[in-house]
Parts: C-alpha cells; sequence; structure tokens
C-alpha cells in the first residue's frame, strides 16, 4: 500500500496566509491549481513570443506539485521563513527531507519519475518560471482582498509586486503582468 496520493489529497487541508485574516480563505491545493496554470501560460508565452521550446505541460505539472512537501511541514509564513539565512537553509532542509519521504511513498518504479517534478532544480529555468507563477499568484491574492476592502493585505501586495517585477528580467513574466495582472482588480461584472 502506497500513501503518496492519500497525503496529495490533504493539500486542501493546508491553509495558506495563516498570520492574516482573510475574506477568502486559500489552501495549497488552490493555490498550486492556480500556479500550475500561471506557470504553463509564462511557457506558452516564452514558446509563443520570445522564442522558447520550453515544454509548457511539464512546467504546467511542476507548478501542480511545488508546494508538495507542504502536506507534511505545512505552510511556514514567508516572514518567519525568510527571517534570516540560518532559518531559511533550515527550513529548504526540512523541505527535502518531506520530499523525500514522499517520494518513498511512491512505488520504486514511479519514483524517479515524480523525483523530477518534485525536487526540483531551483536554478534551472523551468524553476524560474514555477517560482515567478508561485509570486504571481500571491499577488493576485493580495489584490482579491484588497478589491474585497481588506485592508490587511496592503503591505504584502506591494512587497509581492516588488517580487514580481524582480522576475521582469524573464520577458514572459513581464507580458503576463501587462496582460493579465490588471483584470483581477475588476468585478465580475467589469470582466464581461
Amino acid at each position: 500500500m502506497y500513501n503518496f496520493f492519500a497525503y496529495m489529497a490533504r493539500m486542501k487541508l493546508i491553509r495558506r496566509w495563516s498570520l492574516m485574516k482573510s475574506v477568502s480563505e486559500e489552501n495549497i491545493a488552490e493555490h498550486s491549481a492556480q500556479v500550475a496554470q500561471i506557470a504553463h501560460a509564462l511557457a506558452l508565452i516564452k514558446n509563443r513570443k520570445f522564442g522558447g521550446s520550453l515544454n509548457a505541460d511539464r512546467v504546467a505539472t511542476l507548478g501542480l506539485y511545488h508546494e508538495t512537501s507542504e502536506v507534511l511541514t505545512g505552510d511556514l509564513p514567508t516572514p518567519i521563513k525568510y527571517y534570516n539565512p540560518e532559518i531559511r537553509r533550515a527550513y529548504k532542509e526540512i523541505e527535502g527531507i518531506a520530499n523525500d519521504r514522499l517520494i518513498g511513498m511512491l512505488p520504486p518504479e514511479l519514483q524517479e519519475e515524480y523525483r523530477t517534478l518534485i525536487a526540483v532544480d531551483e536554478s534551472a529555468y523551468e524553476a524560474q518560471l514555477v517560482k515567478a507563477a508561485d509570486k504571481i499568484s500571491a499577488y493576485i491574492k493580495c489584490i482579491e482582498e484588497m478589491r474585497s476592502g481588506n485592508r490587511e493585505f496592503a503591505k504584502a501586495e506591494d512587497s509581492l509586486r516588488e517580487s514580481v517585477e524582480r522576475y521582469f528580467y524573464l520577458d514572459e513574466v513581464k507580458y503576463f503582468c501587462d496582460t493579465f495582472i490588471d483584470s483581477f482588480r475588476k468585478t465580475l461584472d467589469e470582466l464581461e
């Protein structure tokens, strides 16, 4: 009996933004689905607009699994995770151990395939796109909360906008933001 997918099903139980009062709660399953959509779009934009040759389906799948370790570790709030380099290093090590444990919950014939989706080299171009998509998704969450009148997210929105802009060296990230981000500021009636 292998428990990998039973743990993946628990992604919907891991709440994000635990230190913030949210108008709409978000879990890591919802977040990962949005990151996968954005990462897929970034890869397609790279291919169609900027001469890339990325496998957009693989990039989407990387986005889907980018928070996998959190089914064991929980979602550590950003102010804690990035408080200092020692905590960040320790948390990275914990994430690695959690990922290895989860990969070990798969049949041996599937483990290496999933390792390429879960334990990704962070310097790889695909991983950079997923990280950018992760930041964009968090920024969108802030925009949505602020649009709902929740000032709790004001500082996070500013901080995440700056984080996303640091990825503008990737043309596809700037294109995505210039093309799609403002629509998240609209109400349903304004979208029509």
